[in-house]
């Protein structure tokens, strides 16, 4: 069998943006803002609104370095405890490099500690989309208020196919999680895989191994995105296909 023998992803926990975009739908101001973008997005009030939201609600951070929020890491370390029960112990571990899923990581490793003396990757292909110049104003739609170019152009193409200025589109993360795939079958062939991860990455995978489209991705995404450290498990299945294949055993898995 070409396939590992499974493959756990693992989202991170909740992060400093994430909590902070909970703030920002909670606040009048936000709200304000929003109405004045989906009515009258060129509007002088809806850019003045976009600068207020921009100041107010900014973690001043790059994406590589947003840490986990303030008291998170609990879902992580639950998820570790019981992983444990539903996985064997893997023979290798990727991380990606930004900060809040190395800090899911050790979080993990609280709850499982046998996690921390396997072999550990960090890959920098399984990264959260990258959001180019987008990433200085903490918030699609206040860069689109105050880059209306940007608006026509997203609206023009939808958000899979819309290339951020200096960042990535959807099908770029694709095609990143699609090569670090490669990998796998070239070296990890019936090993055991754990991954700490992002949730376009985790939509990417499915896409890859279920062969879905884009307006499946596009469904997935509105309907059923990965949560903060949900699980997703893959079984590899030797009897299936010429060479074996992955087959889904659960997605977004709560063990907290």
């Amino acid at each position: 069998m070409k396939w590992p023998e499974t493959l756990t992803l693992v989202r991170h926990d909740e992060s400093a943006y994430n909590a902070l975009r909970k703030a920002k739908e909670e606040s009048s101001l936000y709200q304000t803002f929003k109405k004045f973008y989906e009515e009258r997005p060129e509007s002088e009030e809806a850019r003045r609104l976009a600068l207020e939201v921009k100041d107010a609600f900014a973690l001043n951070v790059g994406d590589h370095n947003t840490p986990l929020a303030e008291g998170a890491g609990w879902q992580a370390r639950s998820v570790g405890e019981k992983l444990r029960g539903i996985i064997k112990l893997p023979d290798v571990i990727f991380v990606s490099p930004y900060l809040r899923t190395q800090l899911t990581f050790g979080k993990l490793v609280e709850g499982w500690p046998e996690l921390g003396d396997i072999k550990k990757i960090d890959e920098p292909r399984i990264t959260e989309q990258d959001h180019g110049l987008a990433l200085i104003y903490n918030d699609w739609r206040v860069f689109n208020t105050l880059h209306p170019e940007q608006r026509l152009l997203r609206n023009l193409q939808g958000g899979y196919w819309y290339r951020y200025p200096q960042g990535e589109n959807v099908p770029d993360v694709q095609d990143r999680s699609h090569d670090w795939f490669t990998t796998l079958v070239r070296e990890y062939a019936r090993k055991k895989v754990l991954t700490v991860t992002h949730h376009l990455t985790i939509l990417s995978i499915r896409v890859e191994m279920e062969r879905l489209g884009a307006s499946d991705f596009i469904r997935l995404d509105n309907e059923e995105k990965p949560i903060n450290c949900g699980v997703t498990i893959y079984d590899g299945k030797p009897k299936l296909g010429k060479n074996g294949k992955l087959v889904l055993r659960c997605y977004n898995l709560k063990l907290y």
